[in-house]
């Protein structure tokens, strides 16, 4: 029989889908089989009053990680429900809290005779999902799951959801990955504070650095975020922004100030010509024009020359800057460069085969790797 493992979170972007690429990449270098699912969708292109329930509901999260690692349709999950406003409401109407039919057929598949690992991500924290039935406390119960959370850690003050989240899922919790730590602080909290963590019967599988590559977001996300009017280079919003700058200063304020960032997102107003030439010349992958006015041609020009996306909003530039800073660690990991980051992440800072000698796995193979 398989084993099942679900990953889970205290609050939602914790880096769940990051720590489920890693875990099933590394099983299947060891070829143990492995499915994954998510039983509570979250994540879905098709608009759910126009989609058909009568077919299997895959997330989009689920989609990725198969394309990513190759699991074929037999080896993905299918999600019970999807977290929708309009399901939610029906719910409510209904005055229903008990999960929908297909929870007993993925029940039932769990159980079947699988030899390897059911992985299945939970929704974004310790509670959502109630309103369905599809909570990970509840989905742990019933499938008799081992839980694996991923932890955001800022510092000690951190320790109290943890310790909520291990009073609520008892002996379901087998450990957890502390996640974003600030690189100076990663062997701090591997000397000092993991040990004090075990004493408290807190399992820590591995410390990894924040990542601000994993928290990036493409233009492409921008736009849509921003309803952004695309005047350039539209054939490159895969670039991926990492940081945001504000061109409010002076042109020789702003050069010093953007020769010190990366991978950025310039928001300046449409009629500051100086600081946007300025910020071109620096390692931008976006320009974004608040405010009335349009660009010179000569901007235009010069961005097209280094093939930097020039974007045109309708917003003021607070606004323009509070919507990007919300994309920061708030999308999906659905980027090919941000999978492959996770793997060498993942694989680098938690014990997985400790982890698996904890869920019993093939200790064989294992301890020939």
């Amino acid at each position: 029989m398989g084993k099942t493992l679900m990953i889970g979170s205290c609050e939602p972007f914790s880096g769940k889908s990051a720590l489920v690429l890693g875990i099933s990449r590394y099983l299947k270098s060891l070829d143990i089989p492995v499915r994954f699912g998510k039983p509570l969708a979250t994540s879905l292109e098709l608009d759910n009053k126009k989609f058909d329930f009568s077919q299997p509901l895959i997330d989009d999260d689920v989609r990725f990680v198969a394309s990513t690692i190759g699991l074929i349709d037999n080896e993905l999950l299918p999600s019970i429900d999807l977290l929708a406003s309009d399901t939610a409401e029906k719910r409510i109407f209904e005055s229903n809290l008990e999960p929908s039919e297909g929870f007993k057929e993925l029940e039932e598949k769990l159980s079947d005779s699988f030899r390897g690992l059911n992985l299945l991500e939970a929704a974004g924290s310790i509670h959502e999902g109630l309103l369905y039935g599809l909570s990970l406390g509840q989905l742990a119960k019933t499938f008799k799951a081992k839980v694996l959370l991923v932890h955001l850690w800022q510092d000690s003050r951190s320790i109290e959801s943890l310790l909520a989240a291990q009073e609520r899922l008892g002996e379901s919790l087998i450990g957890v990955v502390l996640n974003a730590v600030t690189p100076d602080e990663v062997g701090h909290l591997e000397d000092k504070v993991v040990p004090n963590l075990q004493k408290l019967g807190i399992n820590v599988f591995g410390v990894m650095p924040r990542s601000p590559l994993l928290r990036s977001v493409t233009v492409e996300e921008l736009v849509r975020r921003l309803k952004a009017r695309v005047i350039c280079c539209s054939e490159k919003l895969e670039l991926m922004v990492e940081t945001l700058s504000i061109g409010a200063m002076s042109v020789n304020s702003a050069m010093e100030f953007f020769r010190k960032r990366r991978n950025m997102a310039v928001v300046t107003g449409a009629d500051r010509t100086d600081i946007q030439l300025a910020a071109l010349e620096a390692s931008t992958q976006c320009l974004i024009l608040t405010g009335a006015g349009e660009p010179l041609p000569q901007l235009i020009n010069r961005a097209e020359e280094l093939e930097v996306p020039l974007l045109k909003v309708d917003r003021d530039t607070l606004s323009t800057v509070e919507v990007i800073e919300q994309a920061f660690g708030h999308v999906r990991l659905h980027e090919s460069v941000k999978a492959i980051y996770a793997f060498r992440l993942v694989q680098e800072h938690c014990d997985l085969q400790r982890l698996f000698r904890f869920l019993g796995i093939s200790p064989k193979a294992l301890d020939n790797c």
